[in-house]
């Protein structure tokens, strides 16, 4: 169900400042909390004792210690002590690999061993100081490959954000989709129109005039196990579209960090980052709540459109041409599980004849 060997996003550094926290990603159970050099570490949320949460302990001296009878666990899954107890023949719980990079706490749910840094992706945004970022979490309870169908096909914007980034232009402009490797790319573009109310906004922000005629764009990039970044703007008409200058447009990057949980539900890290304006605090602040209430409206229709599929799971579904993007997002996923199951088998029948 879930492509293991990857990095997802688990947390924010502020999400275990003062305590452990308890997370279900890909299925694991883990623990997540600061070792003794202050570096983010994940272990199984299992006490190995009584199979307590371990989450719902305290961290001691770089100790994750559970709170039920006080066995303290080491980073690496191993017992540390327990109170008037032996704790050499205590069998140690899974630990992850775990990577602090670009604000947030990654985590490898897979094969610790085979986790590698340089297979995450770099964004710019996150490092430059000509970018600025505002984001948030939500928790949704659906399959997060409808969160890439959803981002992946943005003419829903047309009627579930009719008053904020919606309008018909979206719906008369065909997108383009094509593959590029492990990426999968959808373009739409519309020249010679009116922003919508949020890009009025961003026009405003700028210095622009929100009532100007525009060329506006949609950018949407699937980067495996589940992430889509997506390039958005507005340009005065005539000035270039997506090549615009700065002077002439009001664009950002929609940042969407996708964590499976369960097979019916999943963390949603969303944002925006954007190149202008950048140490506009305020700016940053008003785009963020302006952001969340978008992202707010998918929520109940996905949600809904889960307990629906749930409901009549023999129903087979339309695939249409807006549809394209999600359709190659999901081949891509379902190629690189079966590539991950086959090295999993692999390896065990290598393990069972060398035993």
């Amino acid at each position: 169900m879930f492509i293991k060997n990857a990095w997802y996003v688990a947390c924010t550094p502020a999400d275990i400042e003062s305590k452990p926290l308890g997370r279900t990603i890909c299925g694991e159970k883990m623990a997540f909390y600061r070792d003794e050099n202050g570096t983010a570490v994940a272990v199984e949320d299992f006490c190995p004792h009584r199979g307590a949460p371990l989450s719902l302990g305290y961290v001691e001296d770089g100790k994750l210690v559970c709170g039920y009878h006080g066995l303290a666990m080491n980073s690496d899954g191993s017992t540390a002590s327990m109170p008037g107890q032996r704790v050499r023949a205590f069998p140690c719980v899974k630990s992850f690999a775990v990577i602090e990079r670009y604000g947030f706490i990654w985590v490898w749910p897979g094969n610790k061993a085979d986790a590698d840094p340089a297979k995450m992706h770099h964004y710019e945004w996150a490092e430059s100081d000509e970018w600025a970022y505002g984001g948030g979490l939500y928790h949704i309870n659906c399959d997060y490959k409808l969160m890439i169908d959803n981002l992946m096909d943005l003419t829903h914007e047309t009627y579930v954000h009719s008053t904020s980034i919606g309008q018909k232009e979206i719906d008369e402009a065909a997108p383009e989709t094509k593959v590029e490797g492990e990426q999968v790319l959808t373009l739409r573009e519309m020249e010679g129109i009116k922003a919508p109310p949020f890009w009025q906004m961003a026009m405003r922000a700028n210095d622009l005039d929100p009532e100007a005629t525009v060329d506006r764009w949609q950018v949407c990039r699937f980067t495996p196990p589940s992430h889509v970044m997506i390039d958005v703007g507005v340009a005065l008409a005539g000035k270039g579209g997506i090549n615009a200058e700065l002077k002439d447009r009001a664009s950002s990057t929609v940042v969407d960090f996708i964590t499976p949980e369960t097979e019916t539900s999943h963390w949603y890290f969303w944002g925006m980052a954007r190149n202008f304006k950048p140490q506009d605090a305020e700016l940053t602040a008003s785009i963020r709540e302006g952001q969340g209430k978008i992202f707010g409206e998918d929520l109940e229709m996905l949600e809904r459109q889960q307990q629906n599929l749930l409901q009549w799971p023999e129903r087979d579904l339309l695939k249409l041409n807006i549809d394209a993007g999600g359709v190659q997002s999901r081949r891509i996923i379902d190629r690189l599980l079966e590539e991950e199951r086959d090295s999993s088998v692999i390896a065990s029948d290598s393990l069972r004849k060398g035993a």
